[in-house]
């Protein structure tokens, strides 16, 4: 473990006086930076004063890279803070709270919440809930635009699943694509509508997304989306979806907008910064007013990828229950990383920014998913004005990727897999059930938000990779 380094040795580095040397010593206390020896240290930190800006999206690094910059010549000032109501603080990382703080400061902000399961991100940090006047905030919403999930539940007994592991781990092998180079060929493609939109032509950004789109449709992301079977217990008899109390089979996906809303967001985020300057804390925050030309093109833009995100989900249940040879009880469906149009308790409409949320209007139902060896929930929304109407979009992680490689081994998460009874296709270190909160204490802290009308427990998960 490195000797620690004080605020003298970072003056000597060229570390100006001020708010950098804090933050700069204050992220050399965190536990993966902390192990690391003094010489990488210092080595890291003079990167870091020689370039700043390579260092403004590092999860790390960013808010000291930040106050290591000059203020921009011309730029919006931020405005006073507003109060925001945080649910499970005690279950979020300071990191992500400065980042909340931040975005509660613009001059478009109206009103903002919290979730328990925030964490550090772009911008906004996910897990993170804001109301803005007229103004959308592309990095607000998420590079993933419209991510989802999914849940379809069939009238097959929990027995099916333990007694055909290996039939079912094949209908996911056949059944589901991930990554950028995974796709399905054209025999095995299915059409849909919303390849035909007219944003794809009267929307100049979009004139050539649509083969991608095309190619992409139907398949999953990397990172944290799967496909999984799992048993669905329903314990509410009052549940919407007319679904008797009992376990049943469940299919639970998770994915979003692929290629599509991945370069709608970068493309208008940066839009929106070169017409939008903010302060270098604040400059993933930088919105487009609605009431121009290129807000409108990226409202209609998002809803488009949001759209096509769903696609996408209807395409993955389609082809797996034709395979089970079973149409689905039910269904249960909701957006996350969006923005919607809705009403405040006084009357006022806003754009309301939910990145890593889940809307949680009166009467909305969704799913919210634990981990591989937690179960995840399926909910009914109670509309609560505080929490802008909305919950948590899952756990949250615990630990970053990095950190997640860095402390937990192959052999142990496989361990921990099959001591749960779970069968992973695909997959990696960093998604691994260790590296998430527990929902359980994720859940108790939102149990305001949110009525539970039944649990969804994985058992044959399918991610990206081998």
């Amino acid at each position: 473990m490195a000797n620690q380094l004080r605020g003298n040795d970072l003056r000597q580095l060229g570390f100006p006086e001020g708010r950098a040397i804090g933050l700069a010593l204050a992220q050399l206390q965190r536990k993966h930076l902390k192990r690391l020896s003094q010489t990488d240290q210092l080595a890291l930190l003079q990167a870091l004063i020689r370039n700043p800006h390579n260092f403004l999206t590092d999860l790390d690094w960013s808010h000291t890279a930040a106050a290591l910059l000059p203020p921009p010549s011309r730029h919006i000032a931020l405005a006073e803070r507003k109060e925001y109501v945080t649910f499970g603080a005690e279950y979020i990382d300071p990191s992500a709270v400065h980042q909340m703080e931040v975005a509660m400061k613009l001059p478009v902000t109206v009103g903002g919440a919290l979730m328990p399961d925030a964490h550090h991100g772009y911008g906004l940090p996910i897990g993170g809930v804001l109301a803005t006047d007229n103004a959308v905030i592309p990095y607000a919403v998420g590079v993933d635009i419209g991510c989802r999930m999914a849940l379809s539940i069939f009238a097959l007994p929990p027995q099916y699943l333990t007694q055909r592991v290996q039939e079912l781990k094949n209908i996911l092998l056949a059944n589901t694509k991930f990554g950028n180079r995974d796709v399905f060929r054209h025999g095995q493609k299915l059409g849909h509508e919303v390849l035909e939109r007219d944003e794809f032509s009267t929307i100049p950004f979009l004139r050539n997304k649509q083969e991608t789109a095309a190619a992409q449709i139907g398949t999953s992301g990397s990172g944290n989306h799967f496909v999984e079977f799992g048993f669905v217990e329903i314990t509410d008899p009052a549940n919407e979806m007319g679904v008797p109390v009992g376990q049943y089979l469940g299919l639970l996906s998770h994915s979003g907008s692929r290629g599509l809303g991945a370069s709608v967001a970068q493309h208008y985020t940066k839009l929106a910064k070169d017409t939008c300057q903010l302060p270098a804390e604040a400059q993933h925050l930088a919105w487009l007013s609605l009431d121009s030309e290129a807000g409108q093109e990226y409202w209609a833009a998002m809803n488009l990828a949001g759209d096509y995100a769903s696609a996408c989900h209807h395409q993955i249940h389609q082809r797996i229950a034709r395979a089970l040879g079973e149409r689905p009880l039910a269904k249960v469906e909701n957006h996350h990383n969006f923005a919607w149009k809705e009403r405040l308790a006084d009357g006022r409409e806003v754009i309301v920014h939910r990145k890593g949320a889940t809307p949680a209007g009166k009467g909305v139902l969704g799913v919210i998913p634990g981990s591989m060896t937690a179960p995840g929930f399926i909910v009914r929304g109670r509309g609560v004005a505080e929490s802008l109407a909305s919950a948590s979009h899952g756990a949250g992680r615990l630990m970053s990727r990095t950190r997640a490689k860095q402390e937990l081994g192959e052999a142990d998460v496989r361990r921990h897999l099959q001591q749960h009874g779970v069968e992973l296709i695909g997959g990696g270190v960093d998604e691994a059930p260790q590296a998430y909160k527990d929902i359980f204490s994720v859940m108790e802290s939102q149990h305001d938000l949110v009525n539970v009308l039944g649990t969804f427990t994985p058992k044959i998960v399918r991610m990206d990779g081998a």
